[in-house]
């Protein structure tokens, strides 16, 4: 059975900065020696984006740019040797009032464009690798939605970005479980809370992509909505000796993301002597896959995908544009690429791709 895609929500924090701010932020929070200072022009500007959201309000960037106090917020640099921004507690503050209003405003557009009263929700999945607290926000999804008091609520928690896809098989298993389900599932991720204030070159780079944001879903079984975008299949890939090269640990700084050099190159030797037989197994061949939603942790992962499959670059375009406007949002970002595919008009079958700590491989057929 498949999972139909009534509707699609996604929200983004109204505050933005571009990645030239970025850029002067990292020199000021990050560096400690001129080399490391002109280093890091060069890595901001091939990163391909434009701009990203951020919860933590423009005030602090202008703060920080500027170098006033008016948000006073514990992210306002120290001005000391051994700053290492907020503590754990002071992050996970932010995550518990900022995740659920993110959450709510993705979850309502989903539910609106479904057409689909909050009362007719059976199952509630929530996606987020950024942050920790119970009761979560998905009980406030169920309390401030008004989502019925039975709803059956599942947490995917910390698989990183391509957590949606792990949350939609979940969504998939239910709506094949009870054919009357009807299954909301939010992703939301705010990345910038994990800022890493000290040099790493690997912390340093996860600073200059990702960003903040949430997208929603509503699923029924197939059968009962022939029109909509339907998730057909699943698949998982776990690459063999690759557990140092993507990690996500906790410190009492925030969160540590690493990503090793070679993730690009592992890609490009590794998808698509896995997706080919995977795509065989369900009757399809890749130049019969007409859309493609391939999460863009990074240019040159999208590089590595496209010349691993031998895809056009029209097909990595809509990927580039939401990388471009948004940053990696981790788990949400490969709905938002599902959802401007849609909107342009874009015809299944459609491939989502994901790849996370482990270093694993998550697949999506939709057709």
């Amino acid at each position: 059975m498949t999972l139909a895609i009534l509707g699609i929500g996604t929200a983004v924090p109204p505050a933005t900065y571009d990645q030239s701010e970025g850029l002067v932020v990292a020199q000021m929070l990050c560096h400690t020696t001129e080399e490391q200072t002109t280093w890091l022009p060069n890595m901001y500007g091939q990163t391909g984006i434009d701009k990203r959201h951020i919860c933590l309000g423009r005030t602090l960037v202008d703060d920080i740019l500027d170098g006033t106090q008016n948000s006073q917020s514990p992210f306002l640099p120290k001005q000391t040797a051994d700053d290492r921004g907020p503590t754990m507690t002071e992050r996970m503050k932010v995550y518990r009032e900022q995740a659920p209003l993110l959450a709510r405003q993705a979850a309502a557009r989903a539910l609106e464009q479904a057409h689909t009263p909050a009362s007719a929700i059976t199952h509630l999945v929530t996606v987020s690798c950024t942050g920790f607290y119970a009761p979560g926000w998905d009980v406030t999804l169920v309390r401030q939605l008004g989502l019925p008091a039975n709803t059956q609520r599942t947490h995917v928690g910390f698989m990183g970005c391509h957590g949606m896809l792990n949350g939609l098989r979940v969504a998939r298993a239910f709506a094949d479980a009870d054919p009357r389900a009807r299954v909301l599932t939010c992703a939301t991720e705010l990345c910038c809370l994990h800022y890493h204030y000290e040099w790493d070159p690997q912390k340093v780079i996860a600073n200059a992509i990702f960003a903040d944001g949430a997208a929603a879903t509503v699923g029924v079984a197939g059968e009962s909505a022939s029109r909509s975008w339907k998730l057909a299949a699943s698949g998982s890939y776990l690459v063999a000796d690759s557990e140092n090269v993507m990690t996500w640990s906790l410190s009492d700084h925030g969160f540590i993301m690493t990503l090793a050099k070679k993730v690009p190159d592992i890609i490009c030797r590794q998808l698509r002597g896995f997706l080919e037989p995977w795509l065989a197994e369900h009757g399809l061949t890749i130049p019969e896959i007409r859309s493609w939603a391939i999460h863009p942790g990074g240019p040159k992962i999208l590089d590595a995908a496209g010349e691993a499959l031998g895809l056009a670059p029209s097909l990595l375009l809509p990927a580039r544009e939401i990388f471009a406007e948004y940053g990696n949002m981790s788990s949400p970002t490969v709905l938002f690429i599902i959802e401007r595919l849609q909107q342009r008009g874009h015809k299944p079958p459609c491939v989502a791709l994901g790849f996370g700590p482990g270093l694993n491989i998550e697949v999506a057929l939709f057709r």
